[in-house]
């Protein structure tokens, strides 16, 4: 069952906004459901929403409680570019699947908004630009070559060299790549919303409700839960987030930690347009504004996993992401207010793994890695809900777990 991780600490950013609070119930007794959902955070939230919107009786359970994971620690730059540049995808996956996978995450983003509106959810939804900035992974021509091989995907890029970067947005770098279609939201506040949601259509919240067992029977799926009930369902969606649970595939995956600040309000200092910004370096920056004029400012990513080394480093990335923020804006107010720290994971694609797990058909694996985790939860809604009502998903077999490419290694039951 899942690998238990303490997925993050400090202080998030959203804890400065109330999120509605979700009601749960104690599970006390065996219950029988269409659909368990292993996870309340975004994506168990968008599998939730999604399904009880078809119709199935879905039960969810999480560990720790609704938003009480990953979900809080997300900085919430909801965008279709994916960590791999289009131009370097291409290269691993091939031309014709590194489209289809941006193109579908870009489509991810315009159906999560537009369901976002019809919902009503209050989630502080606004539209931005997003600024991909040449660095040490990508120089000017290759940040020209990422413009092209983007359009002639049917996704809109302009390429801007420095005056027109200065002009339109106030940054002095020598080039960056500009995309339009990108939202920012509060992942708190869209969380609960979905729950909610989900909760009006009579779907079963239990927590704490710690999975301990899976059995994968011929006509169902039965999960034991630590304090003795069992839950029985046609279909199971493990939507753990980074605590990988023992039967999901072993994949070309890997747990990195991120920090990431937020400053005080200062929405007279904030960029033109509030564009999301992303800095093509490894260590790799980026930003976001809130709102009410915060700059959320995050990265300085290392390849480790141990929470009390990563948490002791805390003061030290926060001063370094704070350095660099303020020598982009050097008008800004880069001192933090809130600063926290995360695991996350990746993958040599950046894309998720979703679907099916192979030989059990009836349990569905959300693994939605890298800094796309919201727009990745999208497409598992999709994916997997098609997947449980017998439909077929044109794009599935890009996320799934059976998929093989140059890097992303053919799993293997453990």
């Amino acid at each position: 069952m899942p690998r238990k991780l303490d997925l993050r600490t400090g202080r998030p950013v959203w804890s400065a906004y109330r999120a509605p609070a979700v009601p749960t119930d104690s599970l006390i007794r065996d219950v029988k459901t269409d659909v368990l959902i292993v996870g309340m955070g975004i994506s168990g939230a968008m599998m939730a929403e999604a399904l009880t919107a078809q119709g199935h009786a879905v039960i969810c359970i999480d560990r720790r409680g609704p938003l009480k994971g990953s979900t809080s620690a997300t900085t919430a730059l909801v965008q279709f570019e994916l960590d791999q540049p289009l131009s370097t995808l291409s290269k691993i996956i091939g031309s014709a699947s590194a489209n289809q996978a941006w193109r579908r995450s870009r489509l991810a983003i315009s159906n999560l908004a537009a369901r976002i509106a019809e919902l009503g959810i209050n989630c502080s939804l606004s539209r931005t630009p997003s600024l991909y900035l040449a660095g040490t992974l990508l120089s000017p021509s290759q940040l020209r070559d990422e413009a092209d091989a983007r359009r002639q995907a049917g996704i809109g890029a302009a390429y801007l060299t420095p005056a027109p970067l200065a002009e339109k947005f106030g940054i002095d770098r020598n080039s960056a790549v500009l995309s339009h279609g990108n939202i920012a939201l509060n992942p708190s506040k869209l969380t609960a919303g979905l729950l909610l949601k989900a909760l009006e259509r009579k779907a079963g919240l239990y927590a704490p409700a710690e999975a301990t067992a899976i059995v994968d029977k011929a006509d169902a799926v039965v999960v034991a839960t630590r304090d003795g009930p069992a839950v029985t369902a046609q279909h199971v969606v493990l939507a753990t987030g980074y605590e990988l649970v023992d039967i999901v595939p072993a994949t070309a995956h890997q747990i990195r930690s991120t920090w990431a600040i937020a400053t005080r309000p200062q929405p007279r200092k904030i960029w033109r347009q509030a564009a999301f910004i992303w800095e093509a370096s490894d260590p790799y920056l980026y930003m976001r504004a809130t709102a009410d004029g915060r700059v959320i400012c995050g990265g300085e990513d290392e390849d480790f996993v141990d929470e009390a080394r990563r948490d002791e480093l805390i003061g030290d990335k926060s001063a370094r992401i704070a350095e660099k923020l303020g020598r982009i804006f050097p008008h800004l107010d880069n001192r933090p207010e809130f600063a926290w720290t995360g695991s996350f994971g990746t993958t040599t694609t950046g894309l998720p793994y979703i679907g099916a797990i192979p030989s059990h058909p009836r349990i569905h694996a959300v693994m939605g890695y890298s800094g796309n985790g919201i727009t990745f939860s999208q497409i598992a809604s999709e994916i997997v809900s098609a997947s449980i009502n017998g439909l077929d998903d044109m794009d599935a077999r890009l996320f799934s777990f059976n998929r093989k490419s140059q890097s992303d290694k053919q799993c293997i039951i453990t």
